[in-house]
């Protein structure tokens, strides 16, 4: 655990010293941020991947029961209710499934995160300020980092931002009087409400409640990645396509690699240690990088998105025909999301020219006879100059009944043919 274990910071400190044993005793935890009910980021591995083992299955007497996906709770009019995570616990499954099998917690199992969404009735508003308002001092809140830029700035601060650590406070405090939840998480930004949150259970309870803050994933130029900065990576496949999640940790710069390595797999740091002096020796082959692409992307979409991943690779980055006639038709809109999609029948004697026409990939007339003597065109990443040349399968239509035609460098079609017989 003290290896793969990636904190920011504990707090409170001495902390640090309980947290292998707290960690296989408490039965929940709370995800600081406010999560979107949607598909998680690619920084939230951080935390859920780290859920694998952690704990045990949801407890019995708040009326849930083991199940093959760990558990969630959404906090909505005073309640928490449960349900999967979705889709961020895909990945620390098959963690646990093929990394950790032997260990005192069944794979299948574990720690129910409670994920907090405000509802309309969350709580009566003058009760909570009666409740909560009197611990928290105005010189404290004011004098926060966060607060302090905001009230700075052109934009000022809105009464919802300023009051956000208090609401933050008094989820912690209601989960852990409730459900006696000890630990929350978060973003190395959280770090201010979580010890807001940390102070007000204390003050109220004289218990002790426990934070831990992630490294936030930034870009090379030091900017957070995230969908306020519009630069975000999803775990979802449906947002971030298997080959986009893989590309993205393939093209990390050197000098990035390193702490993603250690941030995203369970990788021991000696293995770590040793793939960068091997990356010393060989820099040209990246050999880093691809390690990082492979873990994260078969911890995020199993091994079959990793071999999705490969195929699409070698289909636009090395011009692999192999790698085309094997591709789903799901892989290739995912490959190709700007790409126009079009469904032809094939008809006897139907030329590169008739092809490129039904499919609007060349204008009408003389130009577009040109584009395609001129070398412009290519079917199945071999160019085409003959308009008149007749479609031959196993050349311009694939065994899967594809044929990727390129107009230029980035005009991209993918035409699925009908009807071959």
């Amino acid at each position: 655990m003290t290896q793969t274990f990636n904190s920011q910071r504990i707090d409170p400190p001495f902390a640090l010293g309980l947290l292998p044993q707290a960690l296989s005793e408490w039965s929940c935890w709370e995800h600081g941020p406010w999560l979107p009910a949607g598909p998680a980021l690619v920084g939230d591995a951080i935390t859920s991947l780290g859920n694998a083992c952690a704990g045990r299955a949801c407890v019995e007497e708040h009326g849930s029961k083991p199940q093959d996906q760990a558990c969630a709770g959404t906090l909505e009019s005073g309640h928490v209710t449960r349900q999967p995570v979705s889709p961020g616990t895909g990945h620390a499954r098959r963690h646990a499934a093929t990394a950790v099998p032997s260990r005192r917690c069944a794979p299948k199992m574990a720690a129910p995160v409670l994920r907090r969404v405000l509802g309309r009735r969350w709580t009566p508003l003058l009760d909570f300020a009666a409740a909560a308002g009197a611990h928290f001092r105005m010189g404290a809140l004011l004098g926060r980092p966060s607060a302090r830029e905001r009230l700075r700035g052109p934009a000022g601060m809105s009464l919802a931002e300023f009051l956000y650590p208090v609401l933050q406070a008094y989820d912690f405090y209601h989960l852990f009087r409730t459900y006696g939840c000890r630990l929350q998480l978060g973003g190395a930004d959280q770090l201010g409400n979580i010890t807001c949150g940390h102070d007000f259970v204390r003050r109220m309870t004289g218990e002790d409640v426990f934070g831990i803050t992630v490294p936030l994933i930034t870009s090379t130029t030091g900017a957070k990645l995230g969908k306020s900065a519009g630069n975000a990576v999803w775990l979802s496949r449906e947002r971030t396509s298997p080959f986009e999640l893989y590309q993205f940790f393939l093209r990390q710069p050197d000098n990035m690699v390193e702490r993603y390595l250690k941030l995203f797999t369970f990788l021991p740091l000696p293995e770590i240690e040793h793939i960068m002096q091997l990356h010393a020796q060989e820099p040209e082959k990246r050999g880093p990088q691809k390690r990082l692409a492979a873990e994260v992307t078969k911890l995020v979409h199993g091994q079959e998105g990793l071999d999705s991943a490969k195929r699409c690779t070698q289909a636009l980055y090395h011009s692999s025909v192999d790698a085309l006639e094997v591709m789903s038709d799901q892989e290739l809109k995912e490959l190709f999301r700007e790409a126009a999609f079009a469904e032809l029948v094939l008809d006897p004697g139907t030329s590169v020219l008739d092809t490129c026409r039904k499919a609007n990939a060349i204008p009408d007339g003389p130009r577009g006879y040109r584009m395609i003597t001129e070398g412009g065109v290519s079917i199945n990443h071999v160019p085409v100059t003959n308009p008149e040349g007749v479609l031959v399968l196993g050349q311009h239509i694939l065994r899967n009944g594809l044929s990727l035609l390129r107009v230029g460098k980035k005009n991209v079609y993918v035409i699925k043919w009908l009807q071959l017989g």
